[in-house]
């Protein structure tokens, strides 16, 4: 198994991997602080575009994580640095919940109701879609709007089950509009990992990506030259290797099997 000094940052999902729906998963509490304790730099990074990074910190305080709000990357403000950094003139049409609004009010972006006069359809999971908003989007990318998706998961762990996620949304708009998906901000992304690497500055071969998803958090490793740990806590099961062929380089039951032997 893995020992602690293997690795001098490590990157963690949140939902399946730290915690699911409100509940802190096993072995998440030692593994931070043995962390902690030895110095190593650690990033929290997921697709969830529902929360905000200050909310995704009030979530791990209240499970008895502390984390710094630099510490935590989501695909909501990574959504909003994306626009900033690439199409700061842009008039983006929302198909998300508040957290994508909050993230956007940071920076002197446009955001608009009108499909007519958007140049971008920003699309999250949105647990409020409608009909409408379907027409609306589909409205606005037939009119010449570019669409982007904030991540590609087609479902989200909760407890008890899944629940549709961002994709399910944006391949319904996909359809309708008849146009594809421009852009994908979150995990496995290209631009992700390296705003992931930005905020560490160490070589990748030193960066160990923890996460529960074969097809976001091991494939963004394994694309990208980053080590990569599934922990069986979320979305993927072992069967799921062997069918989607992405091989992670450690594979543990939960984190309390992380550094089994320092423990």
């Amino acid at each position: 198994m893995i020992h602690i000094d293997d690795f001098g940052a490590y990157c963690f999902d949140l939902d399946g991997t730290i915690y699911v729906g409100k509940q802190l998963l096993p072995g998440v509490q030692e593994t931070i602080h043995l962390l902690r304790k030895t110095h190593k730099k650690i990033l929290f990074i997921t697709n969830a575009p529902t929360h905000t990074r200050a909310d995704c910190q009030r979530l791990l305080s209240s499970l008895g994580v502390a984390a710094e709000l630099d510490e935590i990357i989501t695909a909501s403000s990574l959504s909003a640095v994306y626009f900033q950094e690439n199409y700061p003139d842009a008039s983006v049409f929302i198909i998300g919940e508040q957290a994508i609004t909050d993230e956007f009010s940071r920076y002197p972006l446009k955001v608009t109701g009108d499909p007519l006069h958007a140049t971008h359809v920003l699309v999250g999971l949105d647990r409020a879609f409608t009909y409408d908003k379907l027409n609306q989007a589909m409205t606005a990318i037939r009119n010449g709007a570019k669409l982007v998706v904030t991540n590609p998961d087609p479902v989200c762990p909760v407890p008890g089950g899944y629940i549709a996620d961002t994709l399910a949304i944006a391949k319904a708009i996909e359809v309708a509009a008849g146009q594809p998906i421009d852009q994908i901000i979150g995990k496995p992304s290209a631009y992700y990992i390296n705003k992931v690497q930005e905020r560490l500055n160490f070589p990748k071969n030193r960066c160990l990506i923890v996460g529960d998803r074969l097809e976001t958090d091991i494939l963004m490793g394994k694309e990208h030259g980053l080590p990569t740990c599934l922990v069986l806590t979320g979305a993927s099961h072992p069967n799921d290797i062997q069918r989607t062929g992405i091989q992670p380089d450690y594979v543990i039951n939960n984190l309390t099997e992380l550094f089994a032997k320092e423990k």
